[in-house]
């Protein structure tokens, strides 16, 4: 089943984004989100306006995706704020971690989806289109895949 998702990156990540659109758009790779990410980029200084339109999208969403990278625990303005309403709407999070850890990574991850009953996964299109098909969410923990599933998988 194909699910709406928000994804959630630093702008210094943005590229891994781009890839995950370029994985749904191959016929080859087997993985399908129905994506809430704005696309086309916000024309505006103003950060309520911008922080509306991206809650409208998140609204639409039952999943979020949070893209872990070097400097996603330090941006505040928008990517923590995505993650607080997405939490708030009571979506499904998904940590991707782009150092491919498969479990929380305590030096990277933003302590906003921290014990929230996240799933945590690396950055690669089976076992996120997996996450995104099959994780429940839990009410607390940090949550990751046995080396089973990723076997399972093909990793």
């Amino acid at each position: 089943m194909t699910r709406k998702c928000f994804v959630g990156f630093s702008s210094t990540d943005k590229c891994y984004y781009d890839l995950m659109t370029a994985w749904k758009k191959n016929e080859n790779i087997d993985f399908d989100f129905i994506d809430c990410q704005l696309h086309q980029a916000i024309d505006s200084e103003n950060e309520e306006y911008i922080k509306r339109r991206c809650r409208e999208r998140i609204e639409m969403s039952s999943r979020y995706i949070l893209l872990i990278g070097q400097d996603t625990k330090y941006k505040y303005k928008y990517v923590r704020w995505e993650a607080e309403v997405a939490l708030e709407k009571g979506c499904t999070i998904i940590g991707v971690n782009l150092n491919k850890k498969r479990n929380l990574d305590e030096d990277l991850c933003p302590t906003i989806i921290r014990d929230v009953g996240a799933i945590f996964v690396p950055f690669s299109p089976k076992i996120i289109q997996y996450a995104l098909e099959h994780y429940i969410k839990e009410d607390s923990g940090n949550w990751y895949y046995k080396d089973e599933i990723y076997k399972r998988l093909g990793y």
